[in-house]
């Protein structure tokens, strides 16, 4: 497993380097500006023709990647596994470059149908490259091994932009491939894409560091931290990247429209509402670890050694929860205001100081350092970027400021009684002695019953984003009722 972790780094890098870079905060601004002026045509020339410079860029890099994967691998992502897993993650390395050509085809999708406030197939989409991945899992790898994962993997992607391109042409939008270098907005997205690429790059850096180090650390160390990774990001894909996905939009046609008081509102809104939804999780991660690596991971082949080193990585990275769900919220409003090199030139701050921190941390803590670097880093960056906003935007403070001392109130209310609960929860949820259903059954009591505690004393506290949650919530009730 660990040389099929190593194979996604390059793939990796190429879809969220150039199509994140083109087709998400740097296309959306511009495509969303026409769109928001009445100019349509203007706005799908211009999809068009970012779509085809794009798709070309992509492929001429993984024509390059196909033909130097093995020293990439080798050398600079996994330089200390041993020889036969080195090629085995080549081999894998070039069969997933297909990966980021049909993801890339989604990721346009999306971003055209979101520009059109049209969330419900792109919120879908992710759920069949989901199901891909499952298939390959459960029902190819006992036929082809790790090669079964791959072929899940680009049949997930397959469905991923078939999904939304299918919606596009159904709505009347077909790709016409355009090269023309005066398409109206185009020296726009290229000026905004150079940075966010940048960005995108020190971001799958950090990954490629970790991944370098983790190499040196012996095998299952890739592993290891990679499990810990998805355990980390799905409260950040849940909360963040939703919430962010939904906003980034909205914040754009503020700022073309020039209500950027009323953006730098609707900032303030979701980051008191993302804190406030974020701390629980954070306790949830860092507390009940060892019985989530235990309910979702240790099964067959996978031992309680596999399972102690997956929870002590999630442990370290939880501490940064909080700081990249703001993060990736924050970001989303400088690139609404055409702002991407702001972002990049902390990001690539933080790398550095990511790098150091990993070549210190990891004598004595292990891959628990790489893990622990990767969550003060981004703390690191939350703090600089929003003491740039504040600046920026004379004075800017998120009004959670001001509940903060209720909210933590109410988390501390949190911990204690997860705290109580988290030594015989370790017992109910060891697949040595509880079957699967049982632990399962009570994980999710936990974390109800945390989760409860959390919201009574949110409640009792008065805290203002509970209050706004509930409204929101009950306003939503009602129409779908009416």
């Amino acid at each position: 497993y660990d040389a099929y972790v190593a194979a996604f780094r390059i793939p990796d890098l190429l879809f969220l380097v150039v199509m994140s870079g083109a087709f998400g905060s740097a296309f959306i601004p511009v495509f969303g500006g026409f769109l928001a002026r009445g100019e349509d045509e203007r706005a799908w020339r211009l999809a068009n023709a970012v779509l085809t410079y794009t798709i070309l860029i992509l492929a001429i890099l993984a024509q390059l990647v196909l033909l130097f994967a093995g020293p990439l691998v080798s050398r600079v992502i996994a330089p200390e596994l041993p020889p036969e897993s080195q090629q085995l993650a080549t081999n894998l390395t070039r069969l997933l470059l297909l990966s980021p050509l049909l993801l890339g085809l989604g990721a346009a999708g999306k971003d055209m149908l979101e520009a059109r406030d049209a969330f419900t197939l792109p919120a879908i989409a992710p759920l069949l490259y989901n199901l891909g991945i499952i298939f390959g899992t459960v029902a190819l790898t006992p036929v082809l091994g790790v090669y079964g994962l791959v072929v899940g993997v680009i049949l997930g992607a397959v469905g991923h932009a078939g999904l939304q391109f299918a919606s596009l042409i159904r709505g009347g939008r077909r790709f016409r491939p355009n090269l023309s270098r005066h398409t109206a907005g185009l020296a726009e997205v290229g000026r905004l894409m150079a940075p966010r690429i940048a960005g995108q790059a020190v971001f799958q850096a950090n990954l490629i560091v970790m991944t370098n180090f983790a190499s040196r650390l012996g095998e299952g160390t890739i592993s290891a931290l990679n499990y810990a990774l998805q355990l980390y990001l799905l409260p950040h894909g849940v909360l963040a990247l939703s919430l962010s996905t939904v906003l980034f939009p909205h914040m754009t046609r503020q700022f073309e429209l020039g209500r950027r008081d009323e953006m730098m509102g609707t900032l303030d809104r979701a980051i008191g509402v993302l804190v406030f939804l974020t701390i629980p999780a954070m306790i949830g991660l860092i507390v009940f670890r060892t019985s989530i690596v235990q309910v979702v991971f240790q099964h067959g082949a996978f031992t309680a050694e596999s399972a102690a080193l997956v929870a002590e990585a999630l442990g370290y990275l939880a501490c940064g929860l909080l700081a990249v769900t703001v993060v990736e919220v924050v970001t989303q409003a400088f690139y609404a205001m055409h702002d991407a090199r702001t972002p990049v030139i902390t990001a690539i701050l933080t790398v550095g100081a990511n790098i150091a921190m990993s070549w210190l941390l990891v004598g004595s803590l292990g891959h628990g350092g790489l893990a622990l670097s990767l969550a003060i880093t981004a703390i690191i960056r939350m703090v600089v970027l929003l003491v740039i906003l504040a600046r920026r935007t004379e004075g800017f403070g998120p009004t959670i400021a001001s509940s903060l001392p209720r909210v933590a109130l109410a988390g501390a209310s949190m911990v204690t009684v997860a705290l109580l609960l988290m030594e015989p929860l370790r017992r109910w949820t060891d697949p040595a002695t509880t079957p699967t259903l049982g632990a399962f059954g009570a994980l999710a009591l936990a974390l109800i019953v945390t989760g409860l505690t959390y919201l009574i004393a949110a409640h009792a506290l008065r805290i203002p984003e509970f209050t706004r949650l509930v409204h929101a919530i009950q306003g939503r009730v009602q129409s779908e009722r009416l």
